[in-house]
């Protein structure tokens, strides 16, 4: 397979974790102890630390892209297994997956390639 389609995956992956955290916390399930503007600081941001690099498609941007989506990953998972609406959770697990699996392909593949 060509690497550009498994960057569409963790592009896709990327586009859909983005939203949907920015829609989870401010208007589907807005933080009750926190402000919403701290709560996006600390969620939200870290995936925009290597955006750029990510969208000229850098390898060391997409490879720190994969590192980042693990937290996301694990933050799912514990919330898919206490919580008893698991749509969410579950739609963060099946994205960070899409960006993380997307990006590892994407270095490993065009790697090869240069």
């Amino acid at each position: 397979m060509n690497a550009r389609y498994y960057y569409a995956i963790a592009f896709c992956g990327y586009l859909g974790l983005f939203v949907l955290l920015m829609l989870w916390n401010t208007v589907l399930s807005p933080p009750e102890k926190l402000p919403v503007a701290l709560a996006l600081i600390v969620i939200v941001s870290p995936l925009l630390f290597v955006f750029r690099g990510f969208l000229k498609g850098n390898l060391k941007s997409c490879s720190w892209m994969a590192y980042l989506s693990m937290p996301y990953f694990i933050h799912g998972s514990i919330e898919t297994y206490a919580r008893t609406e698991r749509l969410l959770p579950a739609l963060e697990v099946l994205f960070s997956l899409m960006l993380f699996l997307g990006c590892t392909l994407f270095v490993r593949y065009s790697a090869r390639n240069q």
